[in-house]
Order: C-alpha cells, then sequence, then structure tokens
C-alpha cells in the first residue's frame, strides 16, 4: 500500500504542497517508463515545470525517478521497507545544478530538504486510511 500510494503520482498533491497540477502522461502509474507531467511552485509565484519519469520499479521494496523537464534535473530514490502492518520509508534526492542554477545552490537544497520533510504529510495520510 505504501508503495502504491508513494509511486502514483497522481497521489502527489495530497501530501507534496508545491504540486500545482500532475497527470500520467504515458506508461502506467508507478511503473517502470511512467512519465508524469507535473508543474510545482516557481519562484516569484509562478508555476516551473518538474515533468518526470519512474526509471526503476521494484514493488513493494524501491522505485526510482528522473526529473526530465524543468530547470534542475535531480533524481530520486524512495525505499519501502515494510515488516507486519508499519513500513519505513527512506528517500533521497540528488542533483547537480549547472550554469546559472549553480548560483542557486542554497535556495536548491532549502528546496530539496522541504521535499523530503513532506513525507511526513504522507505517513499522516497513509495512517489515516483504513485498510481494506
Amino acid at each position: 500500500m505504501v508503495f502504491d500510494f508513494l509511486a502514483d503520482g497522481s497521489n502527489a498533491p495530497r501530501w507534496r504542497t508545491g504540486v500545482r497540477s500532475i497527470s500520467l502522461r504515458s506508461g502506467t502509474a508507478g511503473q517502470v517508463g511512467a512519465e508524469y507531467a507535473q508543474q510545482l511552485d516557481g519562484p516569484g509565484g509562478r508555476s516551473i515545470p518538474g515533468d518526470y519519469r519512474i526509471t526503476r520499479a521494484d514493488r513493494p521494496g524501491r522505485f526510482e525517478f528522473e526529473v526530465i523537464a524543468g530547470p534542475l534535473r535531480p533524481r530520486g530514490v524512495y525505499s519501502v521497507l515494510t515488516s507486519g502492518a508499519s513500513s519505513v520509508v527512506t528517500f533521497a534526492l540528488t542533483a547537480e545544478p549547472t550554469g546559472f542554477m549553480r548560483l542557486m545552490t542554497r535556495t536548491i537544497r532549502k528546496t530539496m530538504a522541504a521535499e523530503v520533510a513532506q513525507l511526513m504529510t504522507a505517513k499522516r495520510i497513509l495512517e489515516e486510511t483504513p485498510t481494506p
């Protein structure tokens, strides 16, 4: 359940505050090759693209993605370790700013840390959702 929730990008607006819109552009939700068109809150209240593609999906334990549109192209990894009724999720984002984006390193780090911190919102939503 945790893996499916996180891997399906259509759930992102429920727990990631910076997502303005997201839709599955191609592929199957949560599977390798799935591409999501995503608009994010950007500087100055502008909307910026953050389209991404799932590059690995080893259900129920791990999935990886890469951002394919936008000013920064991070890669992310979610790992889900489930034992009984509980799960431990780890999330890592990596990015190598180039050009003008190098000047924004401090802001980028802050934004990426905020993305990781939003996992607590996902946790709350999952805990409040009844299991079938």
